[in-house]
């Protein structure tokens, strides 16, 4: 049975991170994953995602975004690709709404350069957008755009020229402790491992099931909107990546139009489901009319028909924060990152974390705020 220093299961963006980070520093790496990536099988698909730094959730993701820029444009260089796009980013709301108010927080507690605004600027700089008259913006013009499919391939790429090995199309069935290392148990074959990376996402949970972990996986839907109106309005020179807060606790995120139509989705709120049979082809009208009601009032001029739409999924904590940190019952199990549908833009930085906690056993992050064990009973 061939003898790896650390095998990770799941190669979706966390996954694929760490397998380039721990084979930069020289750890005989393995990887697994049920399908080929990137796919469009979990959370890490539909060509495009928000990067942000004035993170409205907490003040403590604001260090990790800050070495995910870092890390992503030292990716960049490597791969030879363009996997950052710089548009700007505004968090309208109103502004008590947490997304205003965190974004502020965030900003003023690590004096990030941005500007506070109100509805009627808003609709000065951007005619796309139609806030009500108590709605406030935050604008950062370091926001911008990551191309997940391209970012997940720069990765393993990065990793294999550097000796990883990946297994796609292999079921993980379990896992056991074997001496002072792990027995990674699958359709193709055991293998012994130093040390198991659980970066599984909607699959976590049915590889851990002793945890009973309170993770909850929920249907997203994604779709592109040709414009209604206006539309060089949503080019990507003249319009921002933005998320609307339209009313208190909900929320719907999007981008300019790079070429397909105008992304745009609901933040949270999708219903409950199982990854396993979980239908990705179907997109129902009321899937289209909960978006479309928020964004005809919002941007009318986004409003057009859709043109696309796919489902992914967000595996969701009870706080919707991240969840790090080494099994109970094995050191040298690290179960990581279930993202809560906000995860992709830190997955450089945070793939730097976890090479770190097995390696060094530490973080140059501080990761108690998403520590493991507050999920346990």
């Amino acid at each position: 049975m061939t003898s790896y220093d650390v095998a990770i299961i799941g190669l979706g963006a966390m996954g694929s991170a760490a397998a380039y980070h721990l084979a930069k520093r020289g750890a005989s790496v393995i990887g697994f994953d049920r399908f080929t990536p990137p796919h469009t099988m979990g959370s890490s698909h539909g060509d495009t995602r928000i990067i942000r730094e004035a993170y409205h959730e907490s003040p403590a993701y604001v260090p990790i975004v800050q070495r995910a820029y870092e890390l992503w444009d030292e990716l960049a260089g490597e791969a030879g690709e363009t996997l950052l796009q710089q548009t700007g980013g505004v968090m309208l709301g109103a502004p008590e709404g947490e997304t205003v108010s965190g974004a502020i927080l965030s900003a003023e507690q690590y004096g990030l350069k941005h500007e506070v605004l109100d509805a009627d600027e808003i609709r000065r700089r951007w005619s796309q957008f139609n806030p009500p008259d108590h709605f406030a913006a935050v604008y950062e013009e370091r926001s911008g755009i990551l191309f997940p499919e391209k970012c997940i391939t720069a990765h393993l790429e990065g990793a294999s020229k550097r000796g990883a090995e990946f297994r796609y199309g292999t079921q993980v069935s379990g896992w056991e402790k074997d001496g002072d290392g792990v027995t990674v148990h699958t359709d193709g074959g055991d293998v012994r491992v130093g040390q198991l990376l659980i970066t599984a996402g909607a699959w976590l949970p049915g590889l851990v099931p002793e945890l009973s972990l309170p993770i909850q996986v929920a249907r997203q839907v994604l779709f592109w909107f040709e414009p209604a109106a206006n539309p060089g309005a949503f080019d990507a020179d003249q319009c921002p990546i933005y998320i609307w807060e339209y009313e208190l606790g909900r929320a719907f995120y999007g981008f300019p139009n790079l070429g397909d139509g105008i992304k745009i989705a609901h933040h949270h709120e999708g219903r409950i489901v199982d990854p396993d049979t979980l239908d990705r082809d179907e997109v129902t009208d009321e899937d289209e009319q909960i978006l479309r009601s928020p964004l005809s009032r919002l941007m009318p001029d986004a409003a057009g028909r859709v043109t696309r739409s796919e489902v992914c999924m967000y595996t969701n904590t009870p706080d919707q924060h991240y969840a790090i940190g080494f099994h109970p019952g094995n050191s040298s199990v690290l179960i990581a990152s279930p993202c809560s549908g906000h995860g992709f833009k830190m997955s450089s930085a945070l793939g730097e974390s976890f090479a770190e906690l097995l390696l060094d056993g530490k973080s140059r992050h501080d990761l108690l705020p998403f520590a493991l064990d507050r999920l346990l009973a």
